[in-house]
C-alpha cells in the first residue's frame, strides 16, 4: 500500500489525471532516463563521491571508538565525544555557511594562504579540490555521531577477557588489537553492509545543494540534485520516480551481494 506510488515509474503522470487516471507507458521513462548521457554523468558522480565517504568515512568513527575508549579519564572522555558529535545536530545551510567562510576567495584559509606570499586556491569553483572538500566536510560533520555505535558494542565487552589478557602479559595495543576489535566485528560488518548498500544513493541532497555552484556543475551534480531539477524543478514526476525505483533495485542488489560476501568471509550478515 505505502510504495503504491512507484506505479507512476510506468505511467505517463498526470497532476490532473491522479495516478489511477494516468496512461500505462511500460518501460518508457527507464528507457528515456538510460538513452540520457547526462543522467550517466551524474550517476557517475553520485558513485564517485559515496565511494569517498565510505573509504574515508566508514572506518573514521571505528578508529575514533577505539581511541576514546583507551582513555583513562571519564570526564575528558564524555567532552571529546560531545565536541565530535556535536556537528552532526548541524544543518548542511549553515556547515555550508562555515566552508564558505573559510574557503571561499576571500575566506580566512585563502587570506592566510595570500598572506605567506602564495596564490588563492579555488576550493569551492575548482573541479580538483571541490570533491575532496565535499567528502572531508561530510566524514568531519558524521564521523561523531556513527562513534556512539562502536562505543556501545565496546561497552558489551566483558571485563573479564581484558583482565585475562592483562594477567597474560598483554599491552594497550595487544588487548586493542586481539580484544576489542574482533569483539565489535560483527557491529562492523552490519554496518558495512548497510553502508555498502547506500553506495549507489542520491548522494546527499542537503550538502550538495548548498555547496555545489554552475563551476562544479560536470563533477559535483549528482543523482539526488538531478531529480529535484527534473522532478520538482521540471514537473516530470514519472522521471523522478523512475530514476528512484532503479536506484533502489541497486541498492537492494548491493545489500544481498555484500551479505553474502561478509557471511563467507567473516560469518556475519544481517541475516
Amino acid at each position: 500500500g505505502p510504495m503504491y506510488g512507484i506505479t507512476i515509474a510506468f505511467k505517463d503522470y498526470w497532476s490532473t489525471k491522479g495516478i489511477l487516471g494516468s496512461p500505462w507507458v511500460g518501460f518508457a521513462n527507464f528507457e528515456e532516463i538510460f538513452s540520457q548521457g547526462y543522467f550517466w554523468k551524474v550517476f557517475k558522480n553520485t558513485l564517485i563521491l559515496n565511494f569517498g565517504r565510505l573509504l574515508f568515512g566508514f572506518p573514521t568513527p571505528i578508529i575514533l571508538a577505539l581511541l576514546l575508549n583507551e582513555l583513562r579519564s571519564n570526564t575528558y572522555k564524555r567532552v571529546i565525544q560531545t565536541i565530535i558529535y556535536l556537528p552532526h545536530f548541524i544543518s548542511w545551510v549553515i556547515i555550508a555557511g562555515i566552508i564558505f567562510a573559510l574557503f571561499s576567495n576571500s575566506g580566512m584559509i585563502n587570506t592566510i594562504i595570500e598572506n605567506m606570499g602564495f596564490s588563492k586556491i579555488n576550493f569551492l569553483t575548482s573541479t580538483n579540490t571541490f570533491r575532496p572538500l565535499v567528502i572531508i566536510s561530510d566524514v568531519w560533520k558524521e564521523m561523531g555521531w556513527g562513534t556512539i555505535i562502536y562505543l556501545a558494542a565496546i561497552a558489551g565487552i566483558s571485563p573479564e577477557l581484558y583482565e585475562a589478557a592483562i594477567v597474560d602479559g598483554a599491552g594497550r595495543w595487544q588487548r586493542m588489537l586481539h580484544i576489542t576489535l574482533p569483539s565489535i566485528l560483527p557491529t562492523i560488518a552490519i554496518l558495512l553492509i548497510m553502508n555498502v548498500g547506500g553506495l549507489v544513493g542520491g548522494g546527499g541532497f542537503d550538502q550538495i545543494y548548498n555547496l555545489y555552484n554552475e563551476a562544479v556543475y560536470d563533477i559535483g551534480d549528482v543523482i539526488d540534485t538531478y531529480v529535484f531539477r527534473v522532478g520538482l524543478g521540471n514537473g516530470e514526476f514519472e522521471i523522478g520516480t523512475a530514476i528512484g525505483l532503479f536506484l533502489n533495485v541497486m541498492n537492494i542488489a548491493l545489500v544481498l551481494i555484500t551479505n553474502t560476501i561478509s557471511k563467507k568471509v567473516s560469518g556475519v550478515g544481517l541475516y
